[in-house]
Formats: structure tokens, sequence, C-alpha cells
């Protein structure tokens, strides 16, 4: 088994990654391979709504950042979202790549265990927290929790480190997401069947 972890920061190795490597290493002491991939500090393409995702199958923008998690999405059995708090809220480079991710490889995700992680100076994680998970319940993807919300407190690089509440929550969500990963495999039962999308409308 296999989580992916996606670290929304443009610092590849500040304090969300400090983060992430703590959930990781509880995945790993359980077994479960990790692989974190970092989104970078370079543009990230937005979503414009063309709708050749439907067709193609695929973003239509060809971009290597995208094809590198959408490729890892296809084996991972559960992913992991990590962000910064910018203004109460994850990276907007960060959402940009999910809003293409999730528009047009749903079916990668759907059914997968997945959890938010978010790591702020001060205040906003909770709102961040929010945003992020909203991508996962909208696609059918069940949502690992921990023993508090998923948050890690450091400004500085390197400072999330000194959060020992918040190392022991990353932990803990490292523990329950391998917990739910093996129980699934372990289970009998199959995917509940999807019935055809109903659309209410208000505005003709």
């Amino acid at each position: 088994m296999k989580v992916l972890l996606i670290n929304g920061s443009p610092r590849s190795k500040g304090n969300t990654f400090v983060a992430l490597s703590e959930v990781a290493k509880a995945l790993e002491a359980n077994g479960i391979e990790t692989e974190i991939v970092s989104i970078g500090a370079k543009a990230v393409q937005g979503c414009i709504a063309c709708g050749r995702c439907a067709e193609l199958g695929k973003c239509a923008f060809d971009d290597s950042l995208y094809n590198k998690v959408w490729e890892r999405l296809a084996t991972a059995d559960g992913i992991v979202v990590g962000s910064p708090v910018y203004y109460a809220g994850p990276n907007g480079s960060l959402c940009a790549l999910l809003d293409r991710l999730f528009y047009s490889a749903s079916a990668l995700l759907r059914y997968k265990p997945a959890a938010a992680v978010a790591v702020c100076r001060r205040g906003g994680a909770s709102a961040t927290f929010d945003r992020l998970n909203k991508y996962f319940t909208i696609n059918c993807m069940p949502v690992v929790s921990s023993q508090y919300w998923n948050s890690v407190h450091g400004r500085l690089p390197g400072e999330a480190a000194e959060d020992a509440e918040g190392l022991q929550t990353m932990r803990t969500l490292g523990n329950n997401m391998a917990w739910l990963l093996k129980s699934l495999a372990d289970g009998n039962h199959p995917k509940p069947e999807r019935e055809q999308p109903v659309m209410t409308n208000f505005i003709r």
C-alpha cells in the first residue's frame, strides 16, 4: 500500500514538509509506502472550465506538475494534502492544482482515504483545514481524523519541529490512516454503487 503526500508549500523543506514527514514516518512504521511530492515555487495553471478533461480523461493543460501528481494518484491508496496558511486559506497554487485534479481525475481519487494538514504561524489553520477537506467530501473519499484538528504551528523554516502537540497529531493521523487502509484491504464489502448524478438547478 502507498500514500501520496502533497506538499502545497513553495518551500520544499519548510514547515509543511516537517508536518508531512511526521505523518509519513508513522505510515512507514506501519508498513505503508509513502512519497512526498512538492508543488514547488513555479506558477501553477488553474482550471479554466473548458471541459476537455471529459474527453481526454486528463486535464487539457499538459504541465509536468499535474502529470506527476496524476501518475502518482493512479497507484496511491490514500492521499494527504498539506498547505501553509495564507490569509486564513490554503496556498493559491495548491488550490489551482487541486481544482484541476479533482475535476479531471476524480475517478482516481474516489473512495481513497484522505486527510488535510494545515501549517500556520498562529491562526487560520481551521479555515484552511476546512477548505482542503471540501475536495475530499465532494468525491466520496473517507476523511481520516486524528486526535485534534490536523494543524502544526511554526513561522520560520523548521519551527514546526518544536510543536510537540502538532507533531503528535501528525503521528496519530498517520497511524489512523494506516489502520483505515489496512481495514479496507481486509474487508469483504464492495464499494457502494453510485447512482446517476442528479443536478438540481434553480435558475432556468
